[in-house]
Formats: C-alpha cells, sequence, structure tokens
C-alpha cells in the first residue's frame, strides 16, 4: 500500500491472538464454522460491551438533548415497505458465467471475474432483508423481516418518546442494537458480517438547522474515535458522491479509517430531511409531527443520523492498537513484544492482580489486594486474577489483551505493605503503597 499511515498489521496474525486470548471465535466453529459470523469470547464480550459503554455515556449521558432506545427487531412489514428497503435495499450482483462465484458489480474494478477471470452476467438487483414468518403458517400474510437497521424503530417511535420525555428541538434519540443485512461479499474478519450491532442516534432538528448540526455530528463523532486512541493520521471523512447518496440522504459523510487493505467505513453522517417521519405519516395515516411553541407552527423535523457499526468499531480499535515491538529482557538483550495498546476505557481487563508466585505466604495477601481493588470505585471494569505460569509471562499474556496496568505482590509486600504497578506501554514500575491503591488506580486509568 502506498500511504506510508496505513496500518501495517497482519489479520491472520490478529485473528490468531484474537482467538487465543478469547476475544473472537468463529461461529459454529466445532462444524465447520458459517461464512462471516463470529462469536465473541470473554474478553470479547468485555470489549465490545466497553465500546459500547463508551458511546452511550458520551453521546447520551454527558448530553442533557439525548434520550434512549431499544426498540423490537420484529417489526410490522409496513414499515420497511414505507422506509423504502422492500423496494431499494439492494445491491447489484453479477455472476461469473465460468466458475459461478457471485459479485457485486460496484465493488469490481474491470467487468470479468476476479477469481478466475470470466466472463461475468448481466447486474440484476438482489434484496438485502432477510425475510422469515410470524407464526405457524409460511405464507404471504405470515412474512416479516430482520431489521437491517435501527433507525426505523425510532421513527415509529418519534411521537411516544416525544410525548414521555417532553424533549423539545433539537433532540436526539439513540439506541444500541443488533441488525441483519444479507450481503454477498463479506469479509475482512470481522469488519463486513451479516449479523452485526449498530450504535445509532435519530437527532431532529428544525428545517433550515440541519446542515449546521450536521457539520457539527461529523466533528464530534471523529473526536469519540481519536479521544479513545485512534490515530488521526488514519481516520478521514469522506463526503458522498451524488451518483452514492441513499435515496434518502441530502448529505452523507463517512468517518473512514485505514485498515491494511485500504479505507473502510466505520462510521456514517448522514442528513436524512424530513424523508423517513413524512414517509411513516403517509402510509400509517399517523402524523407524525412537531409543534413549535414559541413559533406556534407545526412542521416535520428534520433527522442527522450518525450511525456507527460496533464491531467495526471492535475492529478499529484492534487494528490501531495492535503493536510488535523489541523489548529488554533480563539478560540485557531484547525480544519481541506483542502488545494491544488499547485505550483504558476500552480494555476488557483494566487491572490484573499478579502474586509473584503461589507461594502460601503470598496468595492471601494478593487475593486481599484482588478484592480491595475490584470493590474500588477507582476501577470501572473488569479486575482479574492471575497467577499461572512466571511473572514474565503473564506479563506478555496482559499485554497481548491489553490490560493497562499490573500489580505485582512480593515477598517485600509482607513486611512494607506496598505492591509494584507496572504500566503496559511504558513498561515503568512504581511502588505503591496498598492503602493508596485506589488514588493511584484512579489517577493513571483516567486518561
Amino acid at each position: 500500500m502506498s500511504d506510508s499511515n496505513a496500518s501495517t498489521v497482519d489479520l491472520d496474525a490478529l485473528a490468531s491472538l484474537a482467538k487465543r486470548r478469547g476475544f473472537i471465535f468463529q461461529s459454529s466453529e466445532i462444524y465447520g464454522g458459517i461464512a462471516s459470523t463470529w462469536d465473541y469470547g470473554p474478553l470479547g464480550a468485555e470489549l465490545k460491551r466497553n465500546i459500547k459503554d463508551a458511546w452511550w455515556r458520551k453521546f447520551v449521558w454527558e448530553r442533557d438533548d439525548m434520550v434512549g432506545l431499544d426498540s423490537s427487531i420484529l417489526m410490522n412489514p409496513e414499515v420497511w415497505r414505507a422506509s423504502g428497503h422492500v423496494d431499494s435495499f439492494t445491491d447489484p450482483l453479477v455472476d461469473c458465467r465460468e466458475c459461478r462465484q457471485r459479485w457485486r458489480e460496484d465493488h469490481l474494478e474491470e467487468r470479468n471475474c476476479p477469481d478466475c477471470g470470466g466472463a461475468l452476467t448481466e447486474a440484476r438487483n438482489f434484496n438485502l432483508m432477510f425475510k422469515t414468518f410470524i407464526g405457524p403458517v409460511e405464507d404471504d400474510t405470515s412474512v416479516a423481516f430482520l431489521r437491517p437497521e435501527t433507525a426505523q424503530g425510532i421513527f415509529v417511535n418519534f411521537e411516544n418518546v416525544l410525548n414521555s420525555s417532553r424533549k423539545r428541538l433539537p433532540f436526539g434519540i439513540a439506541q444500541i442494537g443488533k441488525a441483519f443485512r444479507n450481503e454477498i461479499t463479506t469479509g475482512g474478519f470481522i469488519f463486513r458480517t451479516r449479523e452485526f450491532e449498530i450504535m445509532e442516534i435519530e437527532y431532529f432538528v428544525e428545517p433550515g438547522t440541519d446542515e449546521e448540526i450536521h457539520e457539527q455530528w461529523i466533528q464530534d463523532c471523529l473526536a469519540w474515535y481519536t479521544d479513545l486512541g485512534v490515530s488521526k493520521k488514519r481516520l478521514r471523512v469522506r463526503p458522498h458522491d451524488a451518483d452514492e447518496l441513499s435515496h434518502y440522504a441530502k448529505a452523507t459523510y463517512d468517518i473512514e479509517y485505514l485498515f491494511p487493505w485500504g479505507w473502510g467505513e466505520i462510521q456514517g453522517i448522514a442528513n436524512r430531511t424530513d424523508f423517513d417521519l413524512k414517509a411513516h405519516s403517509e402510509r400509517s395515516g399517523h402524523g407524525l409531527t412537531y409543534f413549535d411553541q414559541p413559533s406556534n407552527s407545526r412542521f416535520t423535523p428534520y433527522v442527522v443520523e450518525p450511525s456507527a457499526g460496533v464491531d467495526r468499531a471492535a475492529m478499529t480499535f484492534l487494528v490501531d492498537a495492535y503493536t510488535e515491538e523489541e523489548a529488554p529482557t533480563a539478560s540485557g538483550g531484547t525480544q519481541k513484544r506483542v502488545v494491544m495498546k488499547l485505550h483504558p476505557a476500552i480494555a476488557p481487563v483494566k487491572v490484573a492482580i499478579l502474586p509473584l508466585s503461589r507461594n502460601e505466604r503470598l496468595v492471601p495477601l494478593a487475593r486481599e489486594v484482588y478484592d480491595k481493588v475490584r470493590s474500588s470505585g477507582a476501577v470501572d471494569g473488569f479486575v482479574q486474577y492471575d497467577d499461572a505460569q512466571s511473572i514474565g509471562r503473564r506479563y506478555r499474556r496482559q499485554d497481548e489483551i491489553g490490560t493497562p496496568l499490573c500489580i505485582t505482590v512480593d515477598f517485600e509486600s509482607l513486611d512494607d505493605n506496598a505492591v509494584t504497578i507496572r504500566d503496559r506501554d511504558t513498561m515503568e514500575q512504581a511502588r505503591i503503597p496498598i492503602a493508596l491503591l485506589d488514588a493511584e488506580l484512579g489517577k493513571r486509568l483516567r486518561v
């Protein structure tokens, strides 16, 4: 790749580490797996939870113009007809006449099969929504869809939220939830999958203020990634060209990350205008409008939509954090150290407690320190106790999973009631009295 800022992470090495350390597993692996589906292991579950918590804290709890929602995955099929998904949510597909491989036409640079070079068929549209049936009879009257986005659950609840929360424009409704798209082209580890989670906001504004607010959301969303440690050099904001805009959009900007294979979208921020509320008002016969008391006027709000994938965010954080470096050894040489330099806010394990050995005198004190740290308000997240293998191996293990701080309880601790804190990134060690541990941890983890 020509761009020198691109990540040089070997995706096979990252996937191997993710499996070995319990971040991400191939779904149904003992049965041979199923294409582009993944399970999050113990550490992956913590990583995803921390990402979602960081997003919710930033965009809901720290603002007074936001509320949350958790809408159903299954909805009345009329929702998807009104939104345009039944008719318009399609990809242009072509088939190779030789090897029968199927491709998205808009992902091809040439008019030949990328695998065998064979001739391709004419493009035909393929709807990306998964169909299912509600009830015991599988007929046209029982058809339902797995939602391809969480946005429509917000739009159809606009009046309910407005009346119950008593919010005034501008205000937003946030939601985190599963979505499903029957993608033909998948891959890039967890980058493009058929089942994924979305962190989505519909921000309702007065028409005429939408463009300025749209720009502010772009900057706020970009800052969320950089505040959590993602390299600014590997991020860019790309506007959609006119020919790639969705049917509802006035303007859309993608936040993209420079992965080893090139630029990839990790978030979209769209100006959806009043399309959705008007479409649902018309089809349902229920007016979804807003009454503005100061101007004594009623209108349909415009909507700015920041939409980010949890899985793509996890992919971004993992790729950006993965580091291989030379570290000094006790003998004066160096060895390769793999370290996941995750921001403390999203690291799966915040602090690891490591007794120097399983000595019967050390273990009770180490357990006491472990219980103290776990119950401490200074550590917001998972604390791990690890006494398997040598202390050096345990440090390396914690480095690979991204643990910011390790606390070692040694034989000196029995006399001075102090422990050693080791910093993941610098490997510097400091002796801290156990009585001052809470304050020290709080200071070090608030980055």
